[in-house]
């Protein structure tokens, strides 16, 4: 009986080392930095004034974030040959890491101050460009580097 018992905890410690990462296998990469990346279709004949927008406004919101240290760099990138109905841009980000809550609440707050805005006209301004582009979406990545 005593063995048995003395098995079971023994299961017990190895499963906790195990999920802990303690007895994980050494992966041949590394975490990287996190990628946004939204795909935008401008409106016909709205693309300069897009452009316009995103070298002013979209800009300054982004070297807000930049100049935090959670930003690392962001791009335009223009979609060469985009078929009907794709997206004709692409916004990317590269953040540092993910970022808690409390962290992205404190950078929204900055990007109010600079902006002299607040959500409220920040979400009415995001309707108004509807003039300008469609939102396609976005989607998540994290990069993951070999050692």
């Amino acid at each position: 009986m005593l063995n048995r018992v003395k098995a079971f905890f023994l299961a017990l410690i190895v499963a906790a080392l195990a999920g802990s990462g303690a007895l994980a296998q050494d992966s041949s990469y590394n975490y990287g930095t996190v990628w946004e990346f939204s795909f935008i279709k401008t409106e016909p004949g709205q693309f300069e004034n897009y452009m316009d927008w995103l070298n002013a406004t979209w800009k300054k919101e982004q070297d807000v974030m930049k100049k935090d240290g959670f930003l690392v760099s962001y791009h335009v990138w223009a979609v060469n040959n985009p078929r009907n109905g794709e997206a004709d841009l692409v916004l990317a980000l590269e953040y540092k890491d993910y970022a808690p809550t409390a962290k992205r609440l404190e950078l929204q707050k900055k990007i109010e101050a600079a902006l002299q805005q607040d959500a409220h006209k920040m979400e009415s301004a995001s309707g108004d460009r509807t003039k300008l582009r469609k939102q396609m979406g976005s989607t998540e990545a994290q990069e993951l580097t070999f050692k």
